[in-house]
C-alpha cells in the first residue's frame, strides 16, 4: 500500500501528483492492464518482432 505524507502547507494537487508518480513507478498499473485481457503467446511474439523491426529501422536510418 502506498502512503504519501502531505507536508505542512503543501497543495493537495501536488501531493496527488507525487502519489500518481509513485504509483506509476511500482508497475501496478501496467500489471493490471496486462491481466485485463489475455493475449496469445504467438500474438505477443509477433508484436515483439514488429517492435524490434521498427527500432532496427530507426537505428538504420540514423546511421545513414
Amino acid at each position: 500500500m502506498l502512503k504519501i505524507q502531505v507536508k505542512e502547507g503543501e497543495n493537495i494537487e501536488r501531493a496527488l501528483k507525487r502519489y500518481k508518480r509513485k504509483f506509476d513507478k511500482t508497475g501496478t498499473r501496467r500489471a493490471l492492464q496486462t491481466r485485463k485481457q489475455f493475449t496469445k503467446p504467438s500474438i505477443e511474439r509477433r508484436a515483439q518482432l514488429q517492435k524490434a523491426q521498427y527500432v532496427q529501422g530507426l537505428r538504420d536510418a540514423e546511421q545513414e
